[in-house]
């Protein structure tokens, strides 16, 4: 089996599925529970099937796992695998290289007909993003116990509430069938996760793969100024109330605030001014901030600072501040007992070990709540873009990645 080529031949299949106004341009989008995206959870149960699992099921909130037993079917499981939907107009490894690795891993140990002390159960998780509807994590939480009750009433851009979508989907959209995908850590040994690094150091470093120290922590939440419409010819520079230039302002503040710490970032990437005319001064401004960085201590201090700031603009600009947290995820330092397993499958496949920590939030900082995790970073060409049409692997790393995984089912065997 040529893992690099097959891996590559893999995403293209699953790249097949996009939402029509975005297919129509050639761009992948898969947002949760669209058909787009059922489609793709369908290719990933077909493929899994074919590598040779010995289950694979759909679960309650669109989760696709399979399971291949060990040389027990009551032996503890290696868990694994990463989000299969996209954001809008994306890229076609993000996610969905950490599902295909362990696919293509275990059919090799089908073609070896290889049983492993322990089991391994890979998750293509229905939803990471957050696009359709403001619940990021929503599959993994569904996993750890933290699925918040709240989010099936929340509606998308159509109207349609999550609890809708499921049930339209085939789901029982019921709280209790979510509940009951809890799992039980003491039936594991642990959550490793492969993901594309999206950023550019590895590309820089001319380095493959990249051992991940630490998810940093992030908060997200949706932001709007109020100020008072009016007319754009006869009201007086000094006397308006712009919710759109106090929303402005407060982006700049707090990507100045960003670059005064180590690491730190903030991100305003939705920025609307509802209802805006060419001749009329903004009276609403809807946007959010993303903030994040590598502890939990320093990014409640940036959040912080960044609100305080806020409020001040506001005032000053006599318009009303609304912020609502949506989205607040703990910094998650990997087990090191895992990430030294990840170090040593990455010396085993001869490539120097590098460590770094991630900026971008992850399955597995939803795992590491519950069980030990630790994640191995993939080099994206393009200076490691992604969330972007350019983001792109070469079948090479592919390779070197498939056999960095089989390393370290290896290793576990070896240091159980």
């Amino acid at each position: 089996m040529h893992f690099g080529d097959t891996i590559m031949q893999w995403s293209e299949q699953l790249a097949q599925f996009s939402e029509p106004h975005w297919a129509e341009k050639g761009q992948l989008t898969v947002t949760y529970l669209t058909e787009a995206h059922l489609a793709t959870g369908h290719t990933l149960s077909a493929l899994m099937l074919e590598a040779g699992f010995d289950e694979v099921s759909t679960d309650a909130v669109g989760n696709i796992v399979a399971v291949y037993h060990g040389q027990s079917h009551s032996a503890p499981r290696l868990l694994t695998g990463s989000h299969y939907d996209t954001v809008r107009n994306g890229g076609k490894y993000d996610g969905r290289l950490g599902i295909l690795v362990p696919i293509a891993a275990v059919h090799d140990l089908v073609q070896r007909k290889q049983r492993l002390p322990f089991g391994i159960e890979v998750i293509g998780f229905a939803e990471e993003e957050g696009q359709r509807y403001r619940a990021t994590f929503l599959a993994a939480s569904a996993l750890t116990g933290t699925f918040d009750p709240a989010w099936l009433a929340q509606v998308d851009s159509d109207g349609v509430t999550m609890q809708q979508a499921m049930q339209r989907a085939g789901l029982p959209g019921t709280l209790e069938a979510i509940a009951a995908l809890k799992r039980d850590p003491t039936k594991y040994l642990g959550f490793v996760e492969v993901h594309i690094e999206q950023g550019p150091v590895l590309c820089e470093g001319a380095l493959p793969l990249g051992v991940v120290t630490s998810i940093n922590a992030g908060i997200r939440a949706t932001c709007k100024t109020i100020g008072m419409a009016a007319h754009a010819g006869t009201t007086p520079m000094l006397m308006r109330q712009d919710a759109m230039l106090a929303a402005a302002e407060i982006s700049l503040m707090a990507e100045q605030r960003a670059l005064a710490d180590a690491d730190s970032v903030a991100t305003v990437g939705q920025f609307q001014v509802p209802g805006g005319s060419i001749n009329v001064i903004p009276g609403e401004c809807s946007f959010t901030l993303d903030m994040r960085a590598p502890t939990d201590q320093q990014r409640d201090a940036l959040v912080s600072d960044i609100l305080k700031q806020a409020k001040l603009i506001a005032e000053r600009r006599q318009v009303k501040f609304e912020y609502t947290e949506v989205m607040r995820a703990a910094a998650a330092p990997s087990d090191l007992a895992w990430q030294q397993r990840w170090e040593r499958a990455v010396a085993a496949v001869g490539q120097p070990v590098f460590k770094l920590n991630s900026g971008a939030g992850h399955d597995a900082m939803k795992l590491h709540t519950i069980m030990p995790q630790a994640m191995l970073f993939v080099r994206g060409g393009n200076r490691g873009i992604s969330h972007n049409p350019l983001e792109i692997i070469t079948a090479e790393d592919a390779e070197l990645t498939v056999q960095a995984f089989i390393a370290l089912l290896d290793d576990l065997v070896e240091r159980p």
